[in-house]
């Protein structure tokens, strides 16, 4: 298994992945994480619109959910468990310097569709600039047997990937795909996949939080909405699917937050419908394409907002404005009094965003949030906020978001 850097960290993002058993720990991104500032967003979204025609047929399973509302980890294996893939990602072509390395995946479509983490089938996350995919790709089921796959595309801001096998290769068994807006904190989930190598693996637990914001393993921007788990996550379980009770896949798990780079119950999973909007966009032209505006926020709250006087008691703060992007040009003004309240560092002065397109905003999450779910690149959108205590309305017309936000 190819080995990953390992510095030292008290604690650690790991990819539950990619090198089987190194360890990737990650940290603070540089670029989108202003020092100083309690919780800062740079607003992106993947775009659904381009108005690619949905491909449903490609990507719509057989399987149906499971009857009963109980929650049975037996019966969750040994449905899904044949639609649940290891997969071998190897680098360097057949020379002899050529490393493997192994995560999961999932089958979705009897059409050989199979997704899984954009880093664990190309080198996203390495810190090595441009993100290529493996040179070889190889997928084994549950009997054992392998084939070849060919990678359709990927999408580093959200760390899905999207492969496909020849279903005249192998008997596809595809798993039902669930609602991720759905899922409660305290219910019970099911992971299937291969960590350390051991393949076809179940682990249970339950959805310890919802709508989490992490640092993304494979590039400079946040992940919003993604799925806690207290289920064993580990190293070869990237890109396997977490199930709720009635077998249908919620997530893509892809992290753990551990102080020793293994499974301590605090696990990360991609949205399943993050995952469904980068498929079908891959499907449809092979890249994923996500709207920006270039600015970074931080959240108002009541005792603060009563302290500094806002006329609004929630909303998004601008902390910064980057050069040159469409929030630049919509004149949204960032604040420059920087100053410490509530044990939080806090920037005074800035719009206060309460608005995207007619959706409430009640902190800097619902700005990524409400941007990445309804608009997409191209767009001009009008932004509800309040400056030195008006309400005032802006345009801004979203670009596409750059690989690195400056």
């Amino acid at each position: 298994m190819r080995e990953r850097p390992a510095p030292i960290a008290i604690v650690a993002i790991v990819a539950a992945v990619i090198g089987g058993i190194s360890v990737l720990v990650v940290g603070k991104a540089a670029g989108w994480l202003s020092s100083g500032t309690k919780k800062t967003i740079v607003v992106q979204t993947p775009a659904v619109a381009q108005a690619v025609a949905t491909p449903r047929a490609a990507v719509s399973p057989s399987a149906k959910p499971l009857a009963g509302n109980g929650f049975n980890p037996s019966r969750i294996y040994s449905t899904r468990s044949p639609g649940v893939v290891t997969i071998y990602a190897i680098y360097g072509g057949d020379s002899l310097s050529a490393q493997e390395a192994q995560g999961s995946g999932f089958v979705v479509s009897p059409k050989g569709y199979i997704l899984t983490n954009s880093h664990v089938i190309t080198n996203a996350g390495e810190g090595n600039g441009k993100v290529s995919a493996a040179d070889k790709l190889f997928v084994e089921f549950q009997d054992r047997d392998r084939v070849a796959a060919k990678v359709v595309g990927w999408d580093i801001y959200d760390d899905v990937g999207l492969i496909k096998v020849n279903p005249a290769d192998h008997q596809l068994d595809p798993v039902p795909l669930g609602d991720s807006a759905q899922v409660k904190v305290g219910q019970p989930v099911a992971a299937i996949g291969s960590p350390f190598g051991n393949v076809n693996s179940l682990s249970v637990g339950v959805v310890s939080a919802t709508e989490r914001s992490i640092d993304s393993l494979t590039s400079q921007y946040s992940l919003v909405d993604a799925i806690q788990t207290d289920a064993a996550i580990n190293h070869g379980n990237s890109g396997g699917p977490l199930f709720d009770a009635r077998g249908r896949v919620i997530g893509i798990n892809a992290q753990i937050r551990s102080d020793s780079g293994n499974a301590e119950g605090v696990s990360f999973a991609v949205p399943i419908d993050s995952a469904r909007r980068s498929m079908t966009q891959l499907i449809a032209a092979g890249r994923v394409s996500y709207a920006y505006v270039g600015i970074e926020t931080e959240d108002l709250i009541p005792t603060i907002a009563k302290r500094l006087h806002y006329p609004v008691s929630h909303g998004a703060v601008v902390t910064k404005v980057n050069p040159g992007t469409p929030g630049a040009e919509a004149g949204l003004q960032a604040g420059t009094d920087r100053q410490r309240l509530l044990g939080s560092p806090f920037v005074e002065g800035g719009d206060v965003i309460v608005a995207i397109d007619g959706h409430p905003v009640g902190s800097a999450e619902d700005v990524v949030r409400v941007v990445t779910e309804e608009l997409s690149p191209g767009q001009s959108v009008p932004i509800t906020l309040f400056r030195a205590g008006k309400r005032h309305q802006v345009t801004v017309k979203l670009a596409e978001r750059p690989a690195n936000p400056g």
